[in-house]
């Protein structure tokens, strides 16, 4: 069994459980930023413009459930010695295709997004300077080369950074705004308002993750953390993480249900409409308040790209050597995590998310690409949950790490939400 040392094996032995400890926490944040990006900015604003703070309750809920899927993944990988994608393997030849299909689209699509959305801010930080799809090539440039030049220690530093900037500065511009507690707390009771569904959905869905909540176990393993000793301290880094972005979320439905539902104001259609909120912050809190806030965006949209850049090309680079194994007649694919981070598909995915994306750049319509985004990870959602549920109830886990009834209730619940999400924003497409 990968991940444990031999002589645990042989012998029998339990792994020493680990004692969690504050100072290890870094992975769950590098997988709930990665999943934090414009898209989670647009769909919480637009929300709480509409709904003031009716729809809270979906963002606790969309927490819980995140914490769920990203600790079944965690689980697995630390239960098994094995990554996700060799789990997906054992079910069948038909999980290999989805995700070879899948992941080739997806990152497409994605790295426009992330260029696109990282580009919004510092266009409006810097006008005048250059246009928004020269900086979108500018981030993906950046973000390829530090990527590129670095391993998994310095990504997780990085993002650390990026987290502690956008969380630091939503929370300042949501007491800023002088939240009214006692609606935000009666939002906290489960109600639907009218013409609410797809918004609630959206909200669940948008605490944080897609095919990067996967990337989850890539990255516990390169902290380091290979066995089922460091279950308990996965398990306090992963609720550290999705508590925190959280936060982060309520706090921009905070935003838009106070500067926007309370003044009746909408954000404009078209790329730059994420930006009206920069206009409304500078008229009411003057312009240091407002540029704050782009940094936050930028923070958010530009630690997504890392994140990804890193997290998913590692899954490719995984699915790549298994493709590479089962030809050779081989069961089981050599080299770990580090030695990922340097092949041959690593890079090459690293380029496909970088350099072909770049042709959508010239649609100069960021907010379709989000939109565009946010149907492609709805797919991908049903599938993690419910692969997770078969894996995790079944003999491929030891006993003892397989499934309580809250974690496939949680699991369960995932994915049927998920699923009707996705069917929305496939019927709210303007066919």
């Amino acid at each position: 069994m990968r991940g444990m040392p031999a002589e645990e094996i042989q012998g029998g032995t339990r792994p020493q459980m680990r004692r969690p400890t504050w100072k290890l926490i870094g992975p769950g944040i590098v997988v709930a930023a990665t999943g934090v990006g414009a898209g989670d900015l647009v769909a919480t604003l637009v929300a709480g413009s509409k709904f003031g703070y009716t729809l809270l309750w979906a963002a606790v809920i969309g927490c819980i459930l995140k914490i769920a899927l990203a600790e079944a993944t965690g689980r697995w990988h630390l239960a098994t010695g094995r990554t996700i994608f060799d789990g997906w393997r054992s079910l069948g030849a038909w999980t290999t295709g989805y995700f070879a299909v899948y992941v080739v689209v997806w990152g497409f699509v994605y790295g426009a997004t992330a260029m696109s959305s990282s580009a919004l801010p510092l266009q409006a930080l810097f006008p005048d300077t250059m246009e928004l799809k020269y900086w979108g090539i500018l981030t993906g440039l950046l973000g390829l080369a530090f990527v590129w030049s670095n391993r998994y220690a310095v990504v997780e530093k990085i993002m650390m950074v990026f987290v502690g900037v956008m969380f630091l500065v939503v929370v300042y511009v949501a007491i800023r705004v002088s939240p009214d507690l006692g609606d935000a707390l009666t939002g906290l009771a489960p109600t639907f308002p009218s013409g609410s569904v797809l918004y609630t959905l959206g909200l669940i869905g948008g605490v944080g993750g897609t095919i990067t909540m996967a990337a989850y176990g890539y990255w516990i393993n390169s902290k380091g953390w290979t066995d089922i000793g460091w279950v308990r301290m996965m398990r306090l880094d992963n609720r550290v993480a999705y508590l925190t972005t959280g936060i982060f979320v309520v706090a921009m439905l905070i935003i838009g249900a106070e500067l926007l539902h309370s003044a009746d104001l909408a954000l404009a259609e078209g790329g730059k409409g994420l930006l009206d909120l920069d206009d409304v912050l500078a008229d009411r809190f003057g312009t240091v308040t407002s540029k704050l806030f782009l940094v936050g965006f930028f923070a958010a949209s530009f630690s997504s790209l890392v994140g990804v850049w890193h997290g998913v090309s590692l899954m490719f680079a995984d699915f790549a050597a298994h493709v590479r194994a089962l030809r050779a007649g081989g069961r089981e694919p050599a080299g770990g995590v580090r030695e990922r981070e340097r092949s041959v598909p690593f890079r090459g995915y690293l380029l496909w998310l970088t350099f072909p994306p770049m042709v959508l750049l010239w649609l100069d319509r960021p907010f379709g690409l989000v939109i565009t985004y946010g149907i492609l990870g709805a797919f991908f959602m049903p599938f993690l949950a419910v692969t997770l549920i078969w894996l995790l109830n079944s003999s491929r886990t030891p006993g003892e790490w397989r499934n309580g009834w809250l974690s496939n209730g949680l699991l369960a619940a995932g994915a049927v939400l998920f699923a009707v999400l996705c069917v929305e924003q496939i019927r709210d497409l303007p066919w």
